[in-house]
């Protein structure tokens, strides 16, 4: 049946928040009912670790705690354990109550963001290896795993109409391929992790529309005369191309009215079941410490919930005075960075936009009734770490900073300003003039989508310094940032109108890394000959020129000469805050996931690109580079091919 409970499912009836008091005895020793505060908890599973934030009504962070997950990896296969994600969670939850001083009787709703990794599990929800290695602990599929490369490309080779909605087609990084590359002999049930959580949480198998429609190819816009956000229930799921699964031979994912995949759907933040069961409320060895009942809403990808948690922040006003308001159009020209261990480029459109390499468009998977947008970095935070651990001078600054009492990333900011001082730089970015990075070291996600494409570090001598270090790792940042800009204007020459951009996620914290890619986004002179279209970046809604196209004359060409600034949030930790709306949907303090955005996003720090006309000309000159660098790639790639024809 529809949202049918799996056999861990022991639940009792779903309390009500408005009902919830406690009870204070008076000199009288007549009790008197005091409401108590709605406080929302976010759940949010990474890469290496979970995390638990405690939001108020105002959407203010009250506190938040953090447990590590185990993780293998092996050459291309990245894998992790269920059982090791779920104890974390519940160890955050816990720590997370204790520092913010909640009790678990004020947690009015809960949600959970992950990572959209592959969860193998069997029908009594015990864990089924996906491992080649035979651990029979490791039964989860990590979203970077690339072991589906070459099922990706059979897929692909179907040309099935679905693919029109994953950018012309699926990634190794999306769930079919994955599933495909599993054990035939070991396939059990097979949610995301995302999916699993609420799942275990309350014993409801009723799947968000997020993960169904970005990662296992639901045509969500089935629903789209069906139903209305306000009326958010469970949905028969009628968006599975069963003709897909037959063609790629997983006609077994159809049997049981899709049982392994999804037999019902429902819009983030619906409300699951009737709450945490008691089960998941006190665990055995890890209690959550949450009252049984609590509302779980339907969960939402990490990436995406970052979204949720930031794209209706609008600052009261710019320094020059300039008021900003967001309208109902407004949400539709801006795009949040989720800066991770990968960075997500999501945008919203009311009309359904088809471009190539970028993944989408996806109906109600982020903000219900919008379509969605994604574009995507595979490796950026992931990629830092990798060039600095991987270098000689890593152990010594590692050394300095903890004698510090500073972060790695912060002592190398603090050189790099150090030698932009000293060797008479007129700015930061033009250290790195003859070193170029091209960051696809996990491949392409967009808007290339080419899982093959290998990273190139250009400008590379035998000096192994710190400072040669430092100036690797301020162009590995650029080259992240010229990779979105790519994205930016190749959606805008896709029909998006991009002129507002907000970063969150641990990335956004570094300075020099959002610094460096308001200064590379945030002027619009652009390249007509990578095909490049209008773009506008700005923070207000207004325009200082005419809105059109502009004829391109195959050479550079300035289209606007104004810099608009990037937008953080006011709270740091935005995909907790966006799993939390989930949770204060689900119980019923807002109407719609809409609301809920709009009454707990909120921005904090305006971060403006330089004024200097000598950065903008830089940047354009570096990404000029930046974009030849894939093309002899290719060219590379072609000499070597016929060569071993």
């Amino acid at each position: 049946m529809a949202g049918g409970g799996r056999p861990w499912s022991d639940t009792i009836p779903l309390l009500d928040s408005s009902t919830r008091f406690s009870s204070v005895e008076m000199a009288t020793a007549v009790p008197l009912l005091v409401p108590r505060r709605s406080v929302f908890l976010g759940v949010d599973v990474g890469t290496g670790s979970a995390r638990a934030g405690l939001f108020d009504e105002d959407g203010k962070l009250l506190g938040s705690a953090s447990s590590p997950i185990q993780i293998w990896k092996e050459g291309d296969c990245v894998e992790q354990s269920s059982t090791d994600i779920w104890h974390s969670i519940c160890a955050a939850v816990k720590s997370a109550c204790a520092l913010a001083n909640v009790a678990g009787e004020e947690v009015t709703g809960l949600g959970f963001a992950a990572t959209c990794s592959l969860v193998a599990v069997d029908s009594e929800g015990s864990p089924v290896s996906v491992s080649w290695s035979g651990d029979s602990r490791r039964n989860v599929i990590v979203w970077m795993d690339h072991r589906a490369v070459k099922q990706a490309e059979r897929i692909n080779s179907y040309n099935s109409t679905v693919l029109q909605y994953c950018g012309g087609a699926l990634s190794p990084e999306m769930q079919p391929p994955k599933w495909y590359a599993s054990s035939p002999d070991d396939r059990g049930l097979s949610p995301s992790v995302e999916g699993y959580m609420p799942q275990r949480a309350t014993g409801d198998d009723t799947r968000s529309l997020c993960t169904t429609v970005c990662k296992w190819t639901y045509l969500g816009h089935a629903h789209m005369q069906q139903i209305k956000e306000k009326d958010s229930r469970d949905m028969e799921a009628c968006g599975w191309d069963d003709d897909f699964w037959e063609e790629i031979g997983l006609g077994d994912l159809v049997d049981g009215h899709h049982a392994k995949i999804g037999r019902s759907v429902a819009f983030p933040g619906h409300a699951l079941g009737s709450g945490l069961t008691p089960t998941a409320a006190k665990a055995r060895n890890f209690e959550l410490g949450l009252v049984a009942g609590t509302p779980v809403g339907t969960s939402l990808i990490d990436a995406h919930a970052g979204g949720v948690g930031v794209m209706e922040s609008v600052p009261v006003s710019d320094p020059e005075g300039n008021c900003c308001s967001l309208d109902e159009e407004a949400i539709c020209r801006r795009m949040v960075l989720v800066c991770g261990t990968s960075t997500c480029h999501m945008a919203v459109s009311k009309s359904k936009l088809f471009i190539p390499g970028v993944w989408g468009p996806f109906w109600s998977a982020m903000v219900p009734e919008y379509w969605l947008t994604e574009g995507g970095q595979s490796a950026t935070g992931a990629l830092l770490d990798h060039i600095i651990e991987n270098h000689v001078a890593s152990p010594r600054l590692a050394n300095r900073a903890a004698t510090q009492g500073i972060s790695l990333f912060q002592l190398l900011n603090k050189i790099l300003e150090s030698m932009m001082h000293g060797m008479g730089s007129p700015f930061l970015a033009a250290l790195t003039d003859d070193i170029h990075v091209l960051p696809d070291f996990h491949g392409n996600r967009s808007p290339i989508a080419d899982p093959k494409a290998k990273g190139i570090v250009c400008g590379l001598t035998l000096d192994t310094s710190e400072k040669q270090l430092a100036l690797l790792y301020l162009a590995t940042v650029q080259g992240i940032a010229y990779g979105t800009r790519h994205i930016v204007e190749h959606c805008n020459a896709h029909e998006h109108k991009i002129d507002t951009l907000l970063a969150c996620g641990g990335l956004s914290k570094n300075p020099i890394f959002i610094q460096e890619h308001a200064d590379i986004i945030g002027h619009t002179s652009h390249y007509s000959g990578f095909s490049i279209g209008w773009f506008m970046f700005s923070i207000c809604i207004e325009w200082t020129g005419t809105r059109g196209s502009s004829t391109y004359l195959g050479c550079a060409q300035l289209i606007g000469n104004k810099g608009y600034p990037i937008i953080l949030p006011r709270e740091s930790e935005s995909v907790l805050l966006g799993a939390a709306i989930l949770g204060a949907v689900a119980a019923k303090n807002y109407s719609s996931l809409s609301e809920a955005m709009k009454a707990l996003n909120a921005a904090g720090q305006v971060v403006h690109p330089s004024k200097d006309p000598k950065v903008r000309k830089y940047h354009d000159a570096k990404y000029r580079i930046f974009r030849e660098l894939y093309e002899q790639q290719l060219s590379h790639r072609s000499i070597m091919a016929q060569a071993l024809a």
